[in-house]
């Protein structure tokens, strides 16, 4: 067995090893390359395989109404096996699915060390692979071990690796109240591809203003991990709280300056704006300009409520500041997360730009699908975009919008806002009409019922499904 015939896989998380164990199942022959225990991170606590650092939560069960649980059901329809080490290993938690992180991670290890056509190396892939490792999966996370992720950054531009995560909230654009926020670029200013009302601005006059500031400074904060500390702080991306705190009129000079806009309601320039920057090709998704924030997630959605235009916003991802590792995706990789200046490397898991468990999961399963049919040498295709497989990776691909400047590609979920729009339903399967807030139920329920339609047509026509 030659080094042309096995996928390298590095990193044993989540990602590393979905990828190992599709790409197995598949056929193929797979190295696994793992540091821990001989090296261990800052948050890891073990050497077992898929150690959850965080939250035992993998979110959200309900594949109907949930873009989450969609994710959930898909991967187990694919053979996942994080997913079947989770359903295995859950612990009671309402409609979410929770596990024993201890029990979950040995299941996992012991399915990887098991299985006949993987080989485990405990040892640190410090810098780029060897040009004679043909196919090769780097699903390192967001704890990349310095030398490697030094090795990446020279690659691939310093522009192109991000160590620190400064995470702006995003919105559901139909959730935004259009009685009080209004489209308009400042000065009307076009921009590439714009015509001049690229942004959604939500004004506040100076008593919004003063309440707003107050329940920024006074809202209830998180505390860096002592293993992010030591990477302070930068001006270009301070908590809004921070700037808040520095004075009353730091945030009016800064992101929520008025200056070139006009309020179409009162015909003058309002006391404070709050911007709203398009966030996905698909023009559902809206991200609030400036507003990374340390805030915990109960105080963001209250207090970022308390904007005019935004009382019932609905937000796809809340806001943060944290330690990470991520590649600006849309720009270095194609669509089988293959690293478009050196193809034999993909990249799967975090490190790509998506955000929680089971996306990072999600894309190691991709990876080895892809690794193992270039192995192979068969053909096979991305999910359909309306899948919650398709639309995670047609979003860090293809999807976000990559004219706004290097730093403009940050993590996300999965979510709704990504899918290819849908026709809701206006009946129910009684023949009722569909009224109020029971569409858009009735809407998830649809896109919902789509993607897994067209899974199984995905699924069916590839010759990689798990054994």
């Amino acid at each position: 067995m030659s080094d042309q015939d096995i996928i390298h896989i590095i990193g044993a998380g989540l990602a590393g090893s979905e990828a190992a164990w599709q790409a197995a199942n598949a056929g193929a022959r797979v190295i696994l390359h793992e540091m821990r225990p001989v090296t261990g991170t800052e948050a890891h606590q073990t050497g077992g395989f898929a150690e959850l650092v965080c939250s035992n939560s993998f979110r959200s069960d309900d594949a109907e109404n949930n873009a989450v649980g969609l994710l959930h059901e898909e991967m187990r329809r694919a053979g996942s096996l994080i997913m079947r080490e989770a359903d295995a290993n859950k612990v009671p938690a309402g409609g979410a699915l929770a596990v024993d992180r201890d029990a979950f991670s040995e299941g996992v290890t012991r399915a990887i060390e098991g299985h006949p056509n993987i080989e485990i190396r405990r040892e640190m892939i410090d810098t780029l692979p060897p040009d004679d490792w043909a196919n090769v999966i780097v699903a390192t996370g967001p704890l990349t071990a310095a030398p490697l992720a030094e090795a990446i950054r020279e690659f691939t531009g310093e522009e192109s690796l991000a160590f620190f995560d400064a995470i702006a909230p995003i919105v559901f654009k139909e959730s935004i109240n259009f009685d009080v926020a209004w489209m308009q670029s400042r000065y009307d200013k076009k921009g590439p591809g714009g015509d001049g009302a690229d942004y959604i601005n939500c004004p506040l006059d100076e008593d919004q203003y003063a309440a707003f500031l107050n329940a920024l400074i006074t809202g209830e904060k998180t505390e860096f991990k002592d293993w992010e500390k030591l990477t302070p702080y930068f001006e270009g991306c301070l908590p809004i709280e921070v700037m808040a705190e520095r004075g009353p009129d730091t945030l009016r000079f800064g992101p929520m300056k008025p200056v070139g806009l006009t309020d179409p309601r009162t015909g003058k320039r309002p006391h404070a704006v709050v911007q709203l920057r398009q966030d996905n090709a698909l023009g559902t998704l809206y991200n609030m300009v400036g507003f990374q924030t340390k805030l915990k997630y109960g105080a963001q959605s209250d207090v970022f409520r308390m904007i005019p235009g935004l009382e019932n916003a609905e937000f796809a991802r809340l806001g943060g500041i944290h330690r990470n590792t991520f590649l600006n995706s849309p720009r270095l990789l194609d669509a089988s997360l293959r690293l478009k200046a050196r193809p034999a490397l993909r990249f799967a898991g975090q490190i790509t730009g998506v955000e929680g468990y089971l996306e990072s999961a999600a894309m190691g399963l991709l990876a080895g699908r892809f690794a193992a049919a270039d192995a192979k040498s068969v053909p096979v295709s991305a999910p359909p975009a309306t899948t919650a497989f398709g639309a995670l990776l047609g979003h860090i691909t293809g999807g976000h919008i990559t004219d706004t400047g290097s730093k403009a590609f940050q993590p996300m979920n999965v979510n709704f806002g990504l899918f290819p729009d849908i026709e809701t339903p206006r009946t129910d399967a009684e023949g009722r009409r569909i009224k109020g807030k029971e569409k858009g139920f009735a809407r998830k329920r649809a896109l919902s019922a789509r993607a897994l339609a067209d899974l199984e047509g995905w699924l069916n026509k590839t010759p990689l499904a798990a054994e």
